[in-house]
């Protein structure tokens, strides 16, 4: 027996997708136009949910410390530490939204820079087996660069939220584009 589309469970299955592209299009307009008009309140507005999310995350651990019985005494006790120091991590950071702020913004530039050092350095240890040596080595060479700068200058982290935020604002309009292209003859 073969199974059939119909056409209205083709339109049905065109329609979700549209919807989604729509939804995910000015989701990503509207945070992109939010980092670009309000950066550092957009950047706080994100570290509050990282924060709420910690406690949340803290409260669900030490239920299951407290609560469940099927856990072992040293794993109830680590799932309470663990819930604790959540959600002591989450009210200061909550307390300190500035400061946390600029903490994670530089953790993350930094974070970012180690990761395209390390990148770089991999890339070029893959030189013998590539087939195209000059993109590597130009990427290899960018990826150490950017690096560099963005370990040694965390400034450039400004500028790569504001990257964000203008990349959203393109991906978001093509995305709502395609919302409205999407499955057309």
């Amino acid at each position: 027996m073969s199974e059939t589309v119909t056409p209205s469970a083709d339109k049905t299955f065109v329609n979700g997708i549209r919807t989604a592209f729509g939804i995910g299009g000015a989701i990503a307009l509207i945070v992109g136009i939010l980092i670009l008009v309000w950066p550092l309140k957009t950047a706080a507005v994100g570290t509050a949910i990282i924060a709420v999310y910690a406690i949340a995350s803290g409260l669900v651990y030490a239920g299951l410390g407290i609560f469940s019985k099927t856990l072992g005494g040293w794993s109830r006790v680590g799932h309470i530490v663990l819930g604790l120091l959540f959600v002591a991590a989450g009210i200061i950071a909550l307390a300190n939204l500035g400061d946390t702020t600029v903490f994670l913004a530089i953790f993350v530039g930094v974070f970012i820079g180690i990761t395209w050092i390390v990148e770089g350095v991999v890339a070029l240890t893959t030189l013998g087996n590539s087939t195209s040596r000059g993109w590597t080595i130009f990427f290899a060479v960018m990826s150490l660069i950017a690096g560099v700068i963005l370990v040694f200058s965390p400034l450039y982290v400004a500028l790569l939220w504001l990257f964000v935020g203008a990349s959203l604002v393109i991906l978001g309009i093509i995305q709502i584009v395609r919302a409205f292209s999407f499955g057309r003859a």
